[in-house]
């Protein structure tokens, strides 16, 4: 059965998308089967692996509003062991269509479940807010993986995220846990990031990821021409940083 991870932070512009697709696509290049689930309407997931989300057919969307099995919608990558969910802008009206629904939390575990067998790894990026699209990304998922930039203000609003996942543990799913907080766009040159980094370490302790995502301006290049980092700098640092992210993850996963 898959490890079904969920990356979440509702403040933007911290990482998560650029984590989900380039830990992906190390966790395929070491032997896994990788699914990417593109729960924002913005698909930015899809436009960086390179899936015009202009010209999808089938989303996302389909699946929480319109029932089609997930496995109708699962769109192959460049990289071999690397599937994608695309997400299009349709689904910005998602919420409200789904408000309605009975169990409408469920809607994506409920998807998930038939195809989970065929993947060691189910990454779920939902968008960067706390709707009922986040919710059903966590209500989904065995853990969190919470992407937090070392920047000033980083924990701001971190103690609203920590509440919903306390009550989505509580109310929908017993076995959600934190699996890890990432340090993201680490710059060596300012004390700022050192600071931000202790202050999390001090905060969460064990839960920190011992790697350490720098600020790369190949990783903000690389969703332009739709290729994760390993293909499209593998030597770089951001690279190197996923590459060290994705053995720390398989190593506590098989621990």
């Amino acid at each position: 059965m898959a490890h079904i991870y969920t990356l979440a932070n509702q403040k933007g512009g911290v990482g998560k998308t650029t984590t989900a697709v380039n830990l992906g696509a190390y966790l395929a290049e070491s032997g896994k089967r990788v699914l990417v689930v593109d729960m924002d309407p913005q698909a930015n997931a899809t436009s960086s692996l390179g899936i015009d989300k202009g010209g999808i057919e089938r989303s996302i969307y389909n699946v929480l509003v319109q029932d089609v099995p997930l496995a109708d919608v699962i769109t192959l990558t460049k990289r071999l062991r690397l599937d994608l969910v695309p997400s299009s802008p349709s689904l910005a009206g998602a919420e409200v269509e789904m408000v309605s629904f009975i169990s409408r939390e469920n809607r994506l575990r409920r998807a998930l479940e038939p195809i989970s067998p065929n993947y060691d790894y189910i990454l779920i990026d939902p968008p960067p807010s706390l709707g009922l699209l986040t919710v059903n990304a966590l209500t989904a998922g065995h853990g969190v993986i919470i992407p937090i930039q070392c920047e000033y203000l980083a924990l701001e609003g971190l103690s609203q995220l920590l509440q919903t996942i306390n009550l989505v543990r509580d109310n929908l799913n017993t076995q959600l846990e934190i699996r890890g907080i990432l340090l993201t766009m680490f710059d060596t040159r300012t004390k700022l990031s050192q600071e931000v980094v202790q202050e999390v370490r001090r905060y969460f302790d064990r839960r920190v990821f011992k790697s350490i995502i720098p600020r790369s301006v190949r990783l903000s290049e690389s969703p332009s021409y739709g290729e994760p980092i390993l293909s499209y700098a593998p030597t770089s640092a951001g690279a190197i940083a996923y590459e060290e992210l994705a053995r720390e993850l398989l190593a506590g996963d098989k621990a």
